[in-house]
């Protein structure tokens, strides 16, 4: 209801109302005010086009899903736009069908394999801990050290394994998203990888800031690979949209504020 009451109402004089009213009860900084001894931080977006097969499976598998949403009774469509969004989500990840195929998969490992060479230590998160196992046995075959946390590890066993990475031998670290959001001193990391973009972008900066806090002396750099043409661009652009109104009324370019809450519109946008 708040978010179509101010894609409503949002003059530059409600917006200016609304600021107004939220001044006194919010203290913000940037991370860049407050610790200014931060090294630079680069972000980069890197589009991936699926190669023919995996294009060919998404197109079909895409095609039944919007068939089959027509005929859902609208009280059952909720579930399963969200059950079609995790299969299409998954499917810019990795698919298997006689063999696995991953085109996300060859370019993480493509680029570790420049990167340990030099000696960088690199963060991987995703928020599927199947895909993690994946990455996990391709990391295997080339006998790098790597650490794992995900949200099914004891308090002991998390800490161990961040120490395996940060004064250890690890060059990798895989983390599921959540599992790895908060409570991570991660400074030894120069490079990260978010595997997969989710529609609340303060969830992916606060993996983010588990390298880039006080302590961080290199310079970190961030990739995130998206698939062209897919539900993944979909989520891109909800993330700006939806955060849109947060911009406006807290003047400013963070998004603490965003709740990564949808609405069916939302979830529809992104199968079409």
């Amino acid at each position: 209801w708040g978010e179509r009451f101010w894609r409503k109402h949002q003059s530059q004089e409600d917006l200016s109302l609304a600021k107004k009213i939220v001044r006194p009860f919010i203290l913000r900084r940037t991370k860049e005010q407050v610790l200014t001894e931060l090294p630079e931080k680069i972000e980069n977006h890197v589009y991936l086009n699926f190669s023919e097969g995996e294009h060919e499976n998404y197109i079909s598998t895409l095609t039944k899903i919007k068939n089959n949403f027509n005929a859902v009774e609208k009280k059952n469509k909720y579930s399963e736009v969200l059950k079609s969004l995790l299969q299409l989500r998954q499917m810019c990840l990795w698919q298997k069908s006689s063999t696995l195929h991953s085109t996300k998969v060859d370019f993480l490992i493509e680029n570790l394999e420049q990167l340990l060479e030099e000696g960088h230590k690199v963060l991987v998160f995703s928020q599927f801990t199947t895909y993690l196992d994946i990455i996990q046995d391709k990391i295997r075959e080339h006998s790098w050290k790597f650490a794992a946390i995900d949200g099914t590890q004891t308090m002991k066993k998390r800490q161990s394994q961040v120490q395996f990475f940060q004064e250890g031998d690890a060059q990798v670290f895989l983390i599921s998203l959540k599992a790895g959001g908060v409570g991570l001193n991660l400074t030894a990391a120069s490079y990260i990888f978010l595997m997969d973009p989710w529609w609340n972008p303060a969830v992916e900066n606060q993996a983010i800031d588990r390298a880039y806090r006080i302590g961080q002396e290199n310079k970190l750099t961030v990739y995130r690979p998206i698939i062209k043409n897919s539900v993944e661009e979909k989520v891109l652009i909800l993330q700006n949209t939806k955060k849109e109104l947060f911009k406006d009324l807290m003047a400013t370019d963070k998004d603490e504020f965003f709740n990564g809450k949808l609405t069916m519109d939302d979830f529809t946008e992104l199968l079409t």
